[in-house]
């Protein structure tokens, strides 16, 4: 339960970071891009997207904390679900229609 406390914060953290449009370093494949190509992004709200699904992360965490808290089995599995769906949402709405070009 103490790491799954440990990763909520973490991710917290990283929400906060990335809700004042700043970390942009952090994410993976945004990081490798040339420079010449980052400045065909909206890096402002690339990262308050990502800031935004960093506290849902945390949320589901959480689930998983309580869950483990409270021996309740059925709150880690919608924890789980609802994690595996956020990542695959995020996944396909960053890399689809161009929301992020400016």
């Amino acid at each position: 339960m103490i790491i799954t406390l440990l990763g909520v914060v973490l991710f917290i953290g990283l929400g906060i970071v990335f809700a004042n449009g700043k970390g942009s370093f952090l994410i993976a494949g945004y990081n490798t891009l040339p420079p010449e190509e980052k400045e065909k992004y909206d890096t402002v709200a690339l990262c308050k997207f990502m800031g935004k699904m960093m506290f849902s992360l945390s949320f589901c965490m959480v689930l998983w904390a309580v869950s483990e808290a409270y021996d309740v089995n059925w709150l880690f599995y919608i924890g789980l679900a609802l994690f595996i769906a956020i990542v695959v949402f995020m996944l396909i709405y960053v890399n689809t229609g161009n929301r992020f070009r400016k």
